[in-house]
């Protein structure tokens, strides 16, 4: 099979074309390279990839229409694993215009160049941030995510509206996985499992938001990866399926787990939680679980061993 993966050089999409090239499956990786973090961590993935004869690496950027179209009419993917696109919640509000640019109108370049080259299954990857503040617990899939609070999940929340005019109208294949707060090895420095395992190793100050007691629901890369993969090998025409862990952590529990895995105390301060934040995040898996077999199985404590481990080795803290 061969898979064109948008942010293909970023945490989740190096991760799913790794998975992909030990599968067997050839890999066009797409990516712009950018700047939002410092970009040696995209070189690092793309070093592990472009050895495999089976990967091809293009820069370039969603923006441009026409080049998705002429990428698409070159290589024919028999998939699509759109990753790419402009993350974090914090920095939207700061920078609103660039994710309507990049996550809205990017998609929509992307599920068209689909649409016109034989309309292979897209698989795009989307955020439980969509769910906002009045979704009620653990989060379904079949939740209206009207009330976005941000920039970030509005953009994501437009995306999969328009992935669904695109099968509604052109029977384009298309199914959105929102994913549950991703984390382990080779993860983004901007996330806070990277930043709070830094700042205790350094001993430096962390802000818990409304002491500690804000939830999440963190899901390790493997599971990410996995249900991915497993929604690329099944379409379904359209679907939307959570992609978690379903089991939330409490922010001070997250710092205690931390505290033991480095040896050393948090120096936290105590802060209002942003109107950006929810309280709790905490994903609904049975869907997923019946449509493509998604099974979590690395918990919370082993995978953030496996985070603070690999950090070490690649002596980003002590």
């Amino acid at each position: 099979m061969r898979v064109f993966v948008t942010g293909a050089a970023g945490f989740v999409g190096s991760r799913l074309s790794r998975a992909l090239l030990d599968r067997g499956d050839d890999v066009v990786g797409f990516d712009n390279m950018n700047d939002y973090y410092p970009i040696e961590h995209k070189e690092r993935h793309l070093a592990d990839l472009c050895p495999d004869r089976k990967f091809t690496f293009i820069k370039g950027d969603l923006r441009d229409a026409e080049l998705l179209r002429n990428l698409f009419a070159q290589h024919k993917p028999d998939t699509v694993a759109h990753l790419g696109g402009m993350a974090a919640v914090r920095y939207s509000i700061q920078h609103p215009l660039i994710y309507g640019e990049v996550n809205v109108q990017g998609s929509l370049n992307l599920l068209d160049a689909a649409r016109l080259n034989g309309n292979p299954l897209c698989v795009i990857a989307s955020t439980s941030s969509v769910y906002g503040v009045t979704t009620p617990i653990p989060f379904k899939e079949d939740a209206p995510a009207d009330r976005p609070l941000a920039p970030y999940p509005a953009s994501k929340r437009a995306m999969e509206l328009l992935a669904h005019s695109h099968h509604h109208l052109f029977k384009l294949p298309v199914t959105c996985v929102r994913f549950f707060n991703v984390y382990g090895p080779q993860g983004r420095p901007d996330m806070m499992p990277w930043q709070w395992s830094v700042a205790i190793s350094k001993g430096e100050q962390i802000k818990l938001y409304n002491a500690g007691k804000m939830k999440r629901d963190w899901t390790y890369i493997d599971d990410i990866v996995a249900g991915f993969v497993a929604a690329l090998d099944k379409p379904l025409g359209y679907e939307i399926i959570n992609l978690g862990c379903a089991r939330p952590i409490e922010n001070v529990e997250f710092v205690r787990i931390l505290e033991g895995l480095i040896g050393k105390k948090a120096n936290v301060v105590d802060t209002p939680a942003p109107p950006s934040e929810p309280i709790q995040t905490y994903a609904d898996v049975s869907k997923a679980k019946r449509l493509i077999g998604y099974e979590p199985k690395v918990k919370f404590e082993e995978g953030l061993r496996r985070l603070v481990e690999w950090m070490r080795q690649e002596k980003i803290i002590d």
